[in-house]
């Protein structure tokens, strides 16, 4: 079987064992049903994925042109503690910024190697906590926008990292913990404007990756490097493909790269 197109980070759907897929502008790849069979990737070309030019792409899919002017990569997207909607104030699009930064967004812990803290929306959170390849997290808080979930944030990752062991991660060298004990250490933290949204009931989610064999040292594969490569599938986790050889593929930091793919 053989797809083109270009790729954005794979698409995800939490059932028993957590469902992936690639879109493609007229078809879909149930990664799932490639485990244990090999897949190669090719390297055609570059392809922006907001103007769709064939230019070289400089970060999150994006070519600079995009980056440094379209409001779905402003710096308040990576440092939520920047958002000034709630203020009326516009970054690069302030009816965009209003929409994107004014709903409810959670604080989180959770654990793909070690327990980290992060900020999604509410709406993306079981989406969040499956691309970080997290096994277990549990909910600290959640907020009316984006702001107060970014300076919470910022408090609480004095105590707890903001950051993932993606080798551990892959290698599943892993620890299982109480989150909701670890929640309960950081609640004097959060800052007095987030107080009041503490969520001190909120339940642990437990998350299973479709991996057949996690491999004992991993290697990534990066495709301006080598533009070809061919392997068994034996793993899904975070946004990685986990190959036989150790090999690991990060999908999403490939983002705006055309490729084929052909499985047999």
């Amino acid at each position: 079987m053989r797809y083109e197109g270009v790729l954005t980070k794979m698409k995800t759907e939490l059932t028993d064992t957590v469902q992936y897929y690639l879109l493609f502008e007229s078809d879909f790849l149930n990664l799932n049903q490639v485990l244990n069979k090999k897949l190669s990737i090719n390297f055609l070309q570059f392809q922006c994925i907001n103007c769709a030019k064939q230019k070289k792409v400089f970060r999150s899919g994006f070519c600079y042109d995009c980056w440094s002017s379209i409001p779905q990569a402003g710096d308040w997207i990576m440092r939520p503690e920047l958002s000034k909607a709630h203020l009326g104030e516009e970054d690069r699009d302030l009816e965009y910024e209003k929409q994107s930064q004014l709903q409810p967004h959670v604080v989180y812990l959770a654990n793909s190697s070690n327990v980290k803290v992060g900020v999604t929306r509410r709406s993306q959170v079981l989406t969040r906590w499956i691309d970080q390849g997290a096994h277990e997290a549990i909910e600290i808080v959640e907020v009316p926008n984006r702001y107060l979930a970014g300076i919470t944030e910022v408090a609480l990752k004095d105590h707890v990292s903001d950051k993932t062991n993606w080798r551990k991660m892959l290698t599943n060298d892993i620890l299982d913990l109480d989150l909701a004990e670890e929640r309960e250490k950081l609640k004097d933290f959060i800052p007095e404007e987030a107080k009041q949204y503490y969520l001190a009931s909120n339940k642990e989610t437990e998350i299973e990756f479709p991996v057949l064999e996690f491999p004992k040292k991993v290697k990534t594969l990066t495709l301006k490097k080598s533009p070809f490569y061919e392997g068994i599938l034996k793993g899904i986790k975070g946004q990685y493909l986990i190959f036989e050889d150790g090999t690991a593929f990060n999908v999403r930091a490939h983002e705006g790269y055309v490729v084929e793919l052909n499985v047999s």
